[in-house]
């Protein structure tokens, strides 16, 4: 045990907080897409979509931070970049189903399975990736750039881009599994 590719994936997983100006293709992203939709899917609902914002699509998140903050100024520029950190955001969409034997709750799980899924993924292909999200995910402003259906909640975003040539070893301090692992 602990020597098997993804024991070594999931033990090594890390999230870089800085990345480079290069970012898959669509072309890239589908297989891994795919992969990822492979997560505990309770009644097969697959409850989650997922939106590529590059470009000028990142701008328009930075705009609805600002507007959704009221910020101006120097902390309104700030907020406005942040979106610009990364060559490619990848919203990640809790999409629930009506669904009489699956919860919402149930249904968020799923979606937050298939993001975590795809930072792995994304990181065994060579990129780079950090989930982000914040007091402003489920603004007006910020669900109207998504164009988000009533049933739908963002749950945030994976920037992805590039490891840079000079990224730190990533730090994760070690649990006790026997803290974390209980009997009934």
């Amino acid at each position: 045990m602990g020597s098997s590719a993804v024991f070594q994936a999931v033990n090594g997983r890390r999230s870089y907080s800085r990345v480079t100006s290069l970012a898959p293709t669509r072309a890239e992203l589908l297989p891994l897409v795919a992969a990822a939709a492979r997560v505990a899917d309770h009644g097969a609902l697959r409850p989650w979509r997922l939106l590529e914002l590059r470009g000028a699509a990142r701008e328009r998140l930075g705009a609805a931070f600002v507007a959704a903050s009221a910020c101006e100024g120097v902390e309104a520029v700030k907020l406005a970049g942040k979106p610009l950190r990364a060559p490619l955001l990848l919203a990640v969409i809790a999409s629930r189903r009506v669904s009489f034997k699956v919860t919402a709750w149930e249904q968020d799980a799923v979606a937050a399975g298939v993001a975590h899924m795809l930072t792995l993924l994304l990181g065994d292909a060579g990129w780079g990736a950090m989930w982000r999200t914040g007091a402003l995910v489920r603004a007006a402003p910020v669900r109207e750039v998504h164009g988000l259906a009533d049933a739908e909640e963002l749950l945030g975003w994976l920037y992805v881009g590039g490891i840079p040539a000079d990224c730190k070893p990533g730090v994760r301090l070690s649990i006790d599994p026997e803290e974390f692992l209980g009997v009934v």
